[in-house]
């Protein structure tokens, strides 16, 4: 008789060894700089004594005061994510050819990668928001006023209001980039994610501190600059198996943008410190010493990047499959960016030596102005005072660089590029600088009329020097023409110059409501006063009246390809409207009795309300006359390519007679002597 622990020993069981899935070494990196960042974090933080300074009108509690800049750094590096797998499906991996336009497979996995993380983002950028009103208000979830104070904190606080746009502008790039088959959504998707970074910077700096403008300006190329270079190789690593042949070459055009890249961070690393430190000495400060860790960890990433564009990228270009090398570094080098990130929100989240909150009082001026309050304004101080704005002045610069660097270039090849465009473009530069960091900048917050002379500037002198420059058919003669299915800067350029939205905004009424009728929306709307107190909107103000002026006089006398323009006649016809309008503005100023921005004059210390209409009649006249020469010239250009372009049609119609012998001519007159002798017929009968 067998009892149950026979049987239980007689029976033979298969004996199976239980194994852990196997995990990339890259993945599992990859994953603990989360944590890493998010350590680090709170070591600045705690470093620094941000914890110890409450920022709120009452204690937030635990769960703010450590969730918040957790959720901060999962939000940043998300972004990081997001950004870097939309510019790498975007500008860097190559595609397929076979159904142009089309996203080809590692266009499209880049772009679903790009989708989830943009969901966490998404997700991270809602719980910064929430916390953020907790942490500004102080009213905690349970207490029954806390969802009206949080409506209040999203939708009538400048912090609340970029948090919202900000979330918005990632809810659509993520729901694009989920649906996007095509290239071109998959860079309209990219453009969202960028401009979603853009109203993050309002949040580290107060409006009405110090040096307002540069601080916001600074941060928002730096965010820019930090997400394409930390993302770019995140998802350049992560597709190493995916992207095959063309591994070497995708490398090389990310080398190329993370150069400028490093070189965004780096120069507007400088001048957001510099506003953040009073002196030397602050940087042996808890602050300055995470800067100068911060500064340090940039330095070494630039090196690493440099052996990496010296020895990595060409040794893959020769050999596609041969990766380890570049995996090692880009994994060293994501570990140091994701401790710089980390440090960078505790940054954010700790005061710095020198105060960043608005200004009161004798320095309320200071304050709205972002600059001490000038002199009185003279003629030769419109040209001599000046107050840098850093990002507008790299912008020109880099701007002409570009410009001369393609000039030179076109010349050394053999090819001929007038040198009048040049002076033209370097001149438009230099309007540019004069408009946003000069007296016209300046004296333009201070009185209606200085405030006119940077607008005439803005939409009247820049644009037709820069548009005489021909700036977009010197990139098209440039830039090497790419045969991968991927766009670059060349290709990017010929889709917009020849699409359907180009070509809307270039029929001269469009271009003519766009430059003129803007004018009336925006001085006698809520928008002139929000120009002169928020940053923001200054900032739209001056890109809007730069690239509709632009628009306007490219109609007119541009040299890039673009849609075809109408006929000579009819641009004449909206010329004169447009000119005829500009002056009835001036005109309508020139009379008016009210007070345009009052708030804002009276916020100045400027109370006499004579003086301040005074100079705002001062500013119509400046609006009327200061539009007439460049119109003038602008018509003298216009009669000028007319002219041109009939005698190019007659040499044409001519050398056409020559190879035909008049045949059209000879044709016609064929047909008036048959018109001729058919006439004649009848007559002949009742003869």
């Amino acid at each position: 008789m067998t009892t149950p622990a026979s049987v239980d020993s007689d029976l033979q069981f298969p004996e199976h060894e239980f194994r852990f899935p196997r995990v990339s070494p890259v993945a599992t990196i990859l994953v603990l700089c989360v944590p890493l960042s998010l350590a680090f974090t709170l070591l600045a933080m705690t470093f620094s004594g941000a914890f110890l300074t409450g920022r709120a009108l009452s204690d937030p509690g635990d769960v703010v005061t450590y969730g918040l800049p957790i959720a901060r750094t999962i939000h940043d590096l998300a972004a990081a994510a997001t950004v870097g797998f939309l510019v790498v499906a975007s500008f860097i991996t190559p595609g397929q050819t076979k159904q142009p336009g089309q996203a080809g497979w590692s266009q499209s996995r880049a772009t679903r990668w790009a989708a989830w993380a943009g969901s966490v983002w998404f997700a991270a950028a809602i719980v910064v928001m929430v916390l953020s009103g907790i942490d500004i208000s102080g009213v905690a979830p349970g207490d029954p006023v806390f969802f009206p104070t949080l409506g209040t904190f999203l939708f009538s606080v400048e912090l609340g209001e970029s948090l919202v746009v900000s979330a918005t502008c990632i809810l659509v790039a993520t729901i694009i980039a989920a649906l996007a088959r095509r290239l071109t959504s998959v860079g309209v998707s990219c453009g969202f994610a960028i401009f979603a970074l853009l109203p993050l910077a309002l949040a580290g700096h107060a409006a009405g501190s110090f040096e307002h403008a540069n601080a916001v300006n600074s941060l928002a190329l730096h965010l820019v600059g930090v997400t394409v270079w930390v993302g770019g190789l995140l998802a350049l690593l992560l597709m190493r198996k995916t992207i095959k042949g063309g591994y070497g070459t995708a490398l090389g055009r990310y080398s190329v943008l993370a150069a400028w890249a490093f070189a965004g961070v780096a120069f507007s690393g400088v001048i957001n410190s510099s506003l953040r430190l009073g002196s030397f000495s602050d940087l042996l400060q808890p602050y300055g010493l995470l800067i100068v860790a911060k500064a340090t960890i940039l330095i070494l990433l630039g090196i690493a990047g440099a052996f990496q564009r010296r020895l990595v990228i060409p040794r893959l270009r020769k050999d596609p499959t041969n990766r380890r090398l570049f995996a090692r570094f880009a994994l060293t080098e994501l570990v140091f960016m994701a401790i710089a990130i980390g440090i960078s929100v505790g940054l954010s989240r700790s005061a710095p030596p020198v105060s960043q909150q608005p200004l009161t009082g004798d320095d309320l001026q200071e304050g709205l102005l972002g600059f001490p309050y000038p002199p009185p304004v003279t003629f030769i101080r419109m040209f001599t005072v000046f107050h840098v704005d850093w990002v507008w002045l790299l912008l020109a610069g880099v701007l002409a660089g570009l410009y001369l660097w393609g000039f030179i270039r076109i010349r050394r090849r053999g090819d001929k590029w007038p040198v009048y465009r040049l002076i033209c473009w370097l001149a438009g530069c230099v309007v540019l600088v004069w408009v946003t960091s000069g007296g016209a900048a300046v004296y333009g917050l201070v009185h209606f009329s200085s405030h006119m002379i940077q607008h005439m500037g803005l939409m009247m002198f820049a644009p037709p020097l820069l548009v005489l420059g021909g700036p977009v058919l010197l990139a098209l003669r440039v830039l090497p023409t790419r045969h991968d299915g991927s766009r670059g800067v060349r290709e990017w350029l010929l889709l917009f110059t020849h699409s359907r939205f180009l070509r809307f905004l270039t029929r001269p009424p469009v271009a003519g409501v766009l430059f003129a009728g803007s004018l009336i929306i925006f001085y006698y709307s809520p928008a002139f006063q929000s120009a002169l107190f928020s940053h923001e909107w200054h900032v739209a103000m001056c890109i809007h009246f730069l690239l509709s002026g632009y628009l306007f006089f490219w109609v007119f006398i541009g040299i890039d390809p673009g849609p075809p323009r109408p006929a000579y006649p009819i641009l004449f016809i909206v010329l004169l409207a447009t000119l005829a309008f500009h002056a009835f503005f001036g005109v309508a100023l020139m009379e008016s009795q009210g007070i345009l921005a009052i708030d804002w004059w009276h916020a100045l210390g400027q109370t006499n309300n004579t003086a301040l209409l005074a100079d705002q009649h001062v500013g119509g006249g400046i609006a009327w006359g200061a539009s007439e020469i460049p119109m003038v010239l602008v018509a003298l250009g216009v009669a000028y390519q007319w002219t041109k372009s009939d005698e190019r049609t007659a040499k044409r119609l001519d050398r056409q007679a020559d190879r035909d012998g008049d045949a059209d001519l000879n044709a016609y007159n064929d047909r008036l002597r048959e018109l001729s002798e058919r006439d004649a017929e009848p007559h002949d009968r009742l003869g």
